[in-house]
């Protein structure tokens, strides 16, 4: 079911590892249509589309005081995870907000950078096999930490556990409504479904084509693929790295789960207990089957290599000394008792994270998606005169002799021939 491959073979390595986001052109049509047609006809369009898609029967937006009647219907013990899941997730949001400063570069020159929340922001929650109201914690959550003033969540089920999760995070308002459509009126309005400034959250092949489609008009996280995971380790129990790659297999039929080893004792160990412990049925073995792999290398630095040339979403490091190889991760958890899972849900790190190597450019999402930084300038005087050669050498050197006259007029240092300032 799992297969083990040496490093020496390219080709095999390659083909495990290379989680490229393979775009379909047939969907992305398909989206196209749907998204200009919800642009252009708003909720008619919109709850055509849902009703088809999402099986809607009623109105679009779920009213607050259905909110409350559904969570109050979720488990005592459901509800208090939820709480202690969010207040993790709250506390390290708190600490990822960027901080405003203001400096002196030079008598006379400041600069100072502004921080600032975005006003509005849509949470995508997906409505597929499972309810998802970790998803709506990890994108409402730092949201709401930096200091967004309304957030939409949409999602195509009234799930209570979701519900509950929308009032726990602090959601605006939450709308049943899914895939591209919803997407769509997130990100250009409708006459129910208000603008937004940013779409976050995770969602399958038509929500991240629609993001796509979206993105030069409204905001977004990242472009989401299939999830994945990688291991690398050289000593530990087989069945804990088996429990570590069934679980995230489990998400997606396309996710990929890995294990890197200069051990192969461990490689064969480990495949052992996945065909043991991995449940017959589900998406779990066929991810596994497809995408599931272990690769053997001759030492821990050349498993470190291929890791960061992987730049997987998540990343298991068997011990803390790994950390200072790493370069390429989305999110990395280190030694054996922490499981990937509980990033999933209550560490307070957040799980939404770049898939198909877009580690290499960034991490997570994070508070710090959700504000403007924007930095002020002033100048007296006397600081213009300071550094005004500096930008008039500079700009005649690229040859713009109007940004140059554009100091040499306030400061009256015009060539011979140009107009002197007055005042």
């Amino acid at each position: 079911m799992i297969r083990i491959i040496d490093a020496e073979d390219r080709d095999g390595v390659a083909a495990l590892l290379s989680a490229a986001r393979v775009r379909d052109a047939a969907t992305d049509r398909r989206v196209a249509r749907i998204v200009a047609d919800v642009r252009s006809g708003g909720d008619a369009a919109l709850l055509r589309y849902a009703r088809k898609f999402d099986k809607l029967d009623g109105g679009l937006e779920v009213p607050h005081s259905d909110i409350r009647a559904l969570a109050a219907t979720v488990p005592a013990a459901v509800r208090a995870a939820i709480k202690d899941a969010a207040k993790h997730i709250r506390a390290v949001a708190k600490k990822q907000v960027p901080k405003g400063w203001r400096l002196q570069v030079t008598p006379g020159v400041t600069v100072e950078q502004r921080v600032t929340p975005l006003d509005r922001v849509g949470c995508y929650v997906p409505g597929g096999r499972y309810p998802l109201p970790s998803s709506l914690l990890m994108t409402a959550i730092p949201a709401r930490a930096a200091g967004v003033a309304e957030i939409i969540v949409a999602c195509p089920r009234t799930d209570p556990t979701v519900m509950a999760a929308a009032l726990e995070a602090g959601a605006t308002r939450v709308f049943r409504i899914g895939g591209a459509h919803a997407v769509a009126a997130m990100a250009y309005g409708t006459e129910s479904v208000p603008r937004v400034d940013k779409i976050v959250g995770p969602g399958n092949r038509f929500v991240a084509s629609a993001k796509s489609l979206i993105a030069t008009d409204c905001g977004i996280d990242f472009f989401a693929g299939p999830t994945e995971i990688l291991i690398v380790a050289a000593r530990g129990s087989a069945e804990w790295i088996a429990a570590d790659l069934i679980a995230q297999a489990e998400h997606d039929p396309d996710a990929r789960a890995v294990l890197i080893t200069p051990n192969r004792a461990l490689a064969e160990a480990v495949v052992r207990a996945v065909t043991d412990l991995a449940p017959q049925d589900g998406p779990a073995r066929t991810a596994l089957a497809a995408h599931g792999g272990v690769i053997v290398t001759q030492t821990m630095d050349q498993a470190m290599a291929l890791s960061n040339t992987a730049a997987p979403e998540h990343l298991v490091l068997e011990r803390e000394s790994l950390l200072a190889q790493t370069t390429c991760a989305g999110s990395i958890f280190i030694g054996p008792w922490t499981a990937q899972v509980a990033g999933d849900y209550a560490i307070g790190s957040n799980h939404v994270l770049p898939t198909a190597g877009a580690s290499r450019v960034r991490g997570g999402l994070s508070a710090a998606d959700f504000v403007r930084q924007v930095t002020v300038q002033r100048l007296t005087e006397a600081g213009l005169r300071r550094i005004g050669p500096t930008v008039t050498t500079l700009a005649r050197a690229e040859g713009l002799e109007g940004h140059a006259a554009s100091i040499e007029i306030r400061t009256g240092t015009a060539r011979p021939g140009k107009k002197k300032a007055t005042r």
